[in-house]
């Protein structure tokens, strides 16, 4: 039985061992949030100093911006026209593959205060304007207004905002809300330290602090990556990436599909164990029984 177990450690670390890519700690640290393309490109956001860097696998640095505000990147799965936008500037912007700024929208002359903007496309955002509550539909190449939805809810927790096939998502500090366009509830769960959202083609991705779920309307969000001890997650089309301990470690989905199947066979391992130790306990029982009657039988009862 011990070797069975040791054998079965043994098995979980060969699959779940991680690739730890060699990237200097020293950039890692401070990091408040890290992208990953499907080129393996890395982008590090930092707080401190309000600096988004992007780096090879290696950790050549490819490109950098500095800020004087916050700003929140959308995504880097068009890494030739990245969106960020800065809820305190009041501004959108598209930068390059190099981070060269390409094109800025300046939301203070045309809006009134905007909570938060979605690029869709190289042509239209979807902007949550807090002052007048609603979903405003804007075509940015042409400076038109296409739609206006009323929203009638809080914008005081919303983090990430997410607009896709007459879909409203919502990310806020510890839930996740799927509504139609007329702002009728579709679905709720709770996400705890919930970040952004990541599409990838029918399927919504929410990344949480060290949690990656998948949303689907048949079956609701569903777990498909998670390390309590990380510090951030995040994933691109072939793998799952993590800093944790300010090192960078690689998973590739095969890998986590082992370590799914494992688990489920040890679930089941568990499962059939209860059942054994269930059927010897009801076993020892009827025997204590049987031998009871037997010794009441002799007395002659």
């Amino acid at each position: 039985m011990r070797l069975l177990q040791f054998l079965s450690v043994f098995i979980f670390c060969t699959l779940y061992a991680q690739k730890d890519l060699s990237f200097d700690s020293l950039k890692l640290k401070e990091t408040r949030d890290m992208f990953a393309d499907d080129y393996g490109n890395l982008y590090l956001y930092k707080n401190k100093d309000f600096s988004f860097t992007k780096y090879d696998s290696l950790g050549k640095q490819l490109g950098k911006m500095m800020f004087t505000v916050p700003f929140k990147v959308q995504g880097v799965q068009n890494p030739l026209s990245i969106a960020l936008f800065s809820e305190n500037a009041q501004e959108m912007k598209f930068v390059d593959q190099n981070l060269n700024e390409i094109q800025k929208l300046d939301f203070k002359q045309k809006f009134t205060f905007i909570k938060h903007a979605y690029a869709e496309d190289l042509q239209q955002i979807w902007l949550m304007d807090e002052s007048t509550k609603r979903l405003i539909q804007y075509n940015f190449r042409n400076d038109a207004t296409i739609n206006s939805f009323p929203f009638d809810a809080s914008f005081d927790d919303l983090i990430d905002l997410l607009v896709f096939e007459n879909k409203v998502y919502i990310l806020s500090k510890n839930q996740f809300r799927v509504y139609n366009l007329k702002f009728e509830k579709l679905f709720e769960a709770p996400v705890e330290n919930g970040k952004r959202f990541r599409r990838e083609n029918e399927i919504i991705l929410v990344v949480a602090k060290n949690t990656i779920f998948k949303y689907l309307p048949e079956k609701g969000l569903t777990k498909i990556f998670e390390d309590p001890v990380a510090q951030i997650v995040d994933k691109n089309s072939l793998a799952y990436f993590e800093v944790k301990g300010n090192k960078l470690y690689l998973y590739t989905l095969e890998n986590i599909a082992n370590i799914k199947k494992l688990k489920d066979a040890e679930n089941q391992k568990k499962e059939l164990e209860k059942s054994i130790e269930k059927l010897e306990k009801e076993k020892s029982e009827k025997t204590d029984i049987i031998k009871l009657m037997d010794e009441i039988e002799d007395l002659g009862f």
